[in-house]
C-alpha cells in the first residue's frame, strides 16, 4: 500500500445513530452538540471517521430517514451552526465526517411531494411514481413495501396511487426524471461544500424499481416469521441496470470534491454488490459486504466466505466488512457475549475497511422494548412477529447516573443494560479496554490494515488466517467454540481476547479466545 493510498484504505469508520448517542438538551433524544461532546471517546477508541445517520429536516415516521429537507438540519438535533461546530471539532481530532444520503425516497412533508400530490398536472408529478389502480380496483402490481403491506398508496386528491419501497410516508423519487437526478446531486454537493467528507447511501439498490412494474416472484421457502416483504423475491424492485449511471454520477461528484468517499448500501448477493464498484472502479470505493451479519456463526463457513468475497473484488478494488448496524441486531446478541471479543478481533483483523456500530465496543446486546415505546414502522405494522429495530438502537450509556450519562430526561428507548463506558474505562478485563487495544495493534502494524490476507486454517472449531505486510507476517487464530482447541500455528502472541492471558509460549486455544501472534 502507497503512502498516498486514500485515508479509508487503513481506516476504521464508526457508525453514529444520532438519536441514541447522547442528548445536550434534556429531550430524551440525542442531538449534534451531545455526538461533539463525545467525539473524544471515538478519537480514542481509534476510529478515523463518523458516519452519521439522518440528522436532516424530517416528520421521524421512519427514525429520520423519511427526509422534509435535504440540505437542512432537524431542530431536534439542532442548527447548522451546531453541525458546522462538530464538523471541526471532529476534524480537529482528526475524525472524518460522513453523511446518511437517503436518495430513493423522502418524505410525504418534503414541498417536493406535496407539490406532486396537488394535481395531475403538477410540475412535480414526475418527481415521483404514479400509477393507475390496476385491474382489480387495487394496487399496480404485487410489490410489498419493505415494512409490510402494499408499496402503494391510494392518493384521493389526484385518483392514483404513489409507490413507497418503504413506509407510506416515504414516497419513491422518481430517478428517472432527469431534475429529480439533478436536485438530489446537487444536495450532495452542497454538504460537501460545508466540509464532509462522504456519504454513506443508503438503499441504493431501490433507486430505479422496473419501468414496467412487473410483479415480482413468489419466494417458495419464505417462512412467516420473515416479514411480509420477504414473501416475495425483489427482482424487479432491486439492482435493476438504470440504478448504475446513477451510482457514477454520484462518484463524479465526489471526485470533484477531491475525492470524498462514497459507501454504498445496497442488500444482494456478492455478484450483486460487486456490481456497484463500477466497471472501472467508477462507482462506490467501498459498497457494503453484509457477509458477516447474514453467515451463520462457523469458522469453516466463514473462512469460504472471505475466500468467496475476496476472489470477486474487481482489481483495484478494496473489501470491507460490518458486524452490524441500527438495522441488525447486535452481535453479541447474535453470538452471544462468550463470542463477541472473537468477533471483534475478525471484524478488525480482515482485511479491507472495517465499520463499527456504536456501542459494540462495550458489548451492547438486544434490549426489550415495550409496545408503548417503539418507534420503528417496522415493527409497528407487524405486531407480535418479534420484528423489529428498536432493541438496537436504544441510547449509549455513558455513565451510573440518572438516565446514564445519555439524558437529564426521559430516554426515547429503554437505556442499555450492559457497564457504563465510565465502568468499562478504566477496567483492564473490559470489552471497551479490549476493542482500544485491539485498534491500536491494527494501528500498528500495516500487515493489520492493508496488508494481503491468506487462510491458514479452518474447521468446524477453528479459524486461522495471515496478515502480510512490509516483510511482517501476522497470523490471527479464533476458536469459535466454547471448549479448549490446538492452536494451528505457532507464534509469538501479542494480543488475547482474553485480557489476563499470560501470553508466553501459547499453545492452545481456550474457550472463545482469540489471538494474534507474530510469525
Amino acid at each position: 500500500m502507497t503512502q498516498d493510498a486514500p485515508w479509508w484504505k487503513s481506516g476504521i469508520i464508526y457508525q453514529i445513530y444520532p438519536r441514541s448517542f447522547q442528548d445536550s438538551t434534556g429531550s430524551g433524544v440525542g442531538d449534534l452538540n451531545g455526538i461533539t461532546s463525545r467525539l473524544p471517546h471515538v478519537a480514542r477508541l481509534g476510529a478515523d471517521a463518523i458516519w452519521i445517520s439522518p440528522i436532516y429536516p424530517s416528520p421521524m415516521k421512519d427514525g429520520g430517514y423519511d427526509i422534509s429537507d435535504y440540505t437542512g438540519i432537524e431542530p431536534l438535533f439542532g442548527t447548522l451552526d451546531d453541525f458546522e461546530r462538530l464538523t471541526d471539532e471532529a476534524h480537529r481530532l482528526g475524525l472524518r465526517v460522513l453523511l446518511d444520503y437517503v436518495p430513493a425516497h423522502s418524505s410525504d412533508a418534503h414541498p417536493w411531494f406535496k407539490d406532486s400530490r396537488s394535481a395531475r398536472d403538477s410540475l412535480k408529478r414526475d418527481w415521483y411514481i404514479w400509477r393507475d389502480a390496476g385491474p382489480d380496483g387495487g394496487p399496480p402490481n404485487n410489490w410489498i413495501s419493505e415494512f409490510g403491506g402494499p408499496a402503494w398508496s391510494w392518493d384521493d386528491t389526484t385518483g392514483q396511487y404513489y409507490l413507497h419501497i418503504y413506509a407510506r410516508e416515504q414516497p419513491a423519487l422518481n430517478w428517472r426524471n432527469p431534475d429529480v437526478a439533478e436536485a438530489m446531486l446537487a444536495a450532495m454537493e452542497t454538504w460537501y461544500e460545508r466540509g464532509v467528507d462522504g456519504f454513506r447511501v443508503d438503499a441504493v439498490e431501490h433507486l430505479t424499481p422496473d419501468a414496467k412494474l412487473r410483479d415480482n416472484p413468489t419466494n417458495p421457502d419464505w417462512h412467516p416469521k420473515e416479514g411480509p416483504a420477504r414473501s416475495l423475491f425483489r427482482t424487479f424492485t432491486s439492482h435493476q441496470p438504470e440504478v448504475f449511471p446513477h451510482v457514477r454520477a454520484m462518484r463524479r461528484v465526489a471526485e470533484r470534491h477531491g475525492g470524498k468517499l462514497l459507501v454504498g448500501e445496497a442488500y444482494g448477493n456478492l455478484d450483486e454488490v460487486m456490481l456497484y464498484y463500477g466497471a472501472d472502479l467508477d462507482g462506490f470505493q467501498l459498497p457494503f459486504n453484509f457477509q458477516l451479519i447474514n453467515a451463520p456463526w462457523h469458522p469453516r463457513g466463514i473462512a469460504d466466505f472471505i475466500d468467496w468475497y475476496e476472489a470477486l473484488i474487481p482489481p483495484g478494488g478494496w473489501p470491507n466488512w460490518v458486524l452490524g448496524n441500527h438495522d441488525r441486531d447486535r452481535i453479541a446478541t447474535r453470538v452471544g457475549n462468550g463470542q463477541a471479543r472473537v468477533a471483534k478481533m475478525l471484524l478488525l483483523t480482515l482485511r479491507g475497511t472495517p465499520t463499527l456500530w456504536q456501542g459494540d465496543e462495550l458489548g451492547m446486546l438486544n434490549e426489550a422494548v415495550p409496545d408503548h415505546m417503539l418507534q420503528d414502522p417496522w415493527a409497528i405494522n407487524n405486531p407480535g412477529t418479534g420484528i423489529g429495530r428498536d432493541p438496537v438502537r436504544v441510547p449509549l450509556p455513558w455513565d451510573d447516573g440518572p438516565g446514564r450519562g445519555f439524558t437529564t430526561g426521559e430516554p426515547f428507548l429503554p437505556m442499555s443494560t450492559v457497564p457504563s463506558v465510565a465502568e468499562q474505562d478504566d477496567d483492564p478485563d473490559s470489552m471497551l479496554t479490549f476493542v482500544r487495544a485491539l485498534i491500536a495493534l491494527r494501528r500498528a502494524e500495516p500487515a493489520l490494515s492493508t496488508g494481503s490476507y491468506a487462510r491458514i486454517h479452518a474447521d468446524d472449531s477453528v479459524l486461522a488466517y495471515a496478515r502480510d505486510a512490509e516483510g511482517k507476517r501476522l497470523a490471527i487464530a479464533l476458536n469459535f467454540t466454547d471448549t479448549t482447541q490446538p492452536l494451528p500455528v505457532r507464534g509469538t502472541a501479542r494480543l488475547s481476547t482474553i485480557q489476563d492471558r499470560d501470553l508466553r509460549n501459547i499453545t492452545e486455544l481456550r474457550p472463545d479466545e482469540g489471538v494474534i501472534l507474530d510469525l
